[in-house]
């Protein structure tokens, strides 16, 4: 059984000891509540987890794990105490304004991204838990199986082509990396020109692609937007590296429908989780159904 936010305050030392303390529920988040709390002047973040997201596959240690580290180098908002066992994170409040998705596209803040997330993926130590794409969306599936979830009547055709592109992969296999595998755009605020990345309870070892993927179907990039992205990663966009990107980004599609299938037989919360499933199926088809997808398995590997 979880913490109170009272409860919560009281196991937070300098939350404990703060002579005047005032709390505000943050907005945004569906599966966690967010609270703002201001002690003594000092403002910070609280996060009291969700109950059952241990069956999404998050680990609250790791998520500590990459926030404190990304704190450090800059990318998020700094850990101030992690609550245990409960797994209850408190870290700096971030003065910062949220970035319009219709700005996020522009060549300017898809670079300030780039420079955050290769900053992290580049001098963050190694994460004690894993993110591969295809081993979560099997254990999704036989989550979602085990709670007579809905799937389409094309997952088999789903399946294969993620099973494709697996295949094509791992001719050239990727090298672990830790990663923060969920670039919403609710989790990055401006804060006076420095982006921060929030919310990293998806982060564990994985493949660089799979953030830039990520990133690039959250925001709806084009292949225009999908070279630049590559470009201010890498300092260029060569074939193997876009068909790695092209293969990678509908996986993400495929796991964030997942993530809502695994929703519907899970979460008592009163949101149309299939409806965010069925879109995210859609995304996915599309994108595998690209006339250069065969082309893409072919290139990745050269």
């Amino acid at each position: 059984m979880g913490l109170t936010l009272e409860q919560a305050i009281a196991r937070v030392p300098v939350l404990a000891n703060a002579k005047e303390i005032k709390t505000k529920p943050l907005t945004g988040g569906i599966t966690n509540l967010n609270f703002k709390i201001d002690a003594d002047g000092v403002s910070y973040v609280l996060r009291i987890t969700g109950a059952g997201t241990d069956k999404l596959g998050i680990r609250r240690e790791v998520e500590h794990q990459a926030n404190l580290e990304a704190g450090k180098l800059g990318v998020a908002p700094e850990v101030v105490y992690f609550i245990e066992p409960e797994g209850y994170l408190l870290t700096r409040f971030v003065d910062g304004i949220k970035v319009p998705p219709e700005e996020m596209v522009k060549d300017y803040n898809i670079r300030r991204v780039m420079n955050k997330i290769r900053c992290f993926h580049r001098n963050a130590p190694p994460l004690a838990g894993e993110f591969n794409v295809f081993r979560r969306v099997e254990y999704l599936v036989e989550i979602s199986k085990s709670n007579g979830s809905k799937f389409p009547g094309d997952f088999d055709w789903i399946m294969n082509r993620m099973h494709q592109a697996e295949e094509a992969l791992l001719k050239n296999p990727y090298t672990p990396t830790p990663c923060h595998c969920d670039l919403l755009n609710l989790n990055f605020l401006d804060e006076y020109g420095d982006m921060k990345v929030l919310d990293w309870e998806y982060a564990g070892m994985g493949d660089i692609f799979f953030d830039l993927g990520n990133f690039s179907h959250h925001h709806k990039f084009t292949d225009e937007m999908e070279m630049t992205e590559l470009r201010c990663y890498f300092g260029d966009c060569t074939p193997d590296v876009f068909a790695h990107l092209k293969l990678m980004k509908p996986m993400s599609e495929i796991h964030e429908a997942m993530w809502g299938t695994t929703q519907t037989g899970l979460s008592k919360l009163d949101e149309d989780f299939q409806g965010y499933a069925d879109y995210w199926f859609a995304r996915a088809r599309i994108d595998m159904l690209d006339p250069r997808w065969d082309q893409w398995l072919k290139d990745v590997a050269a």
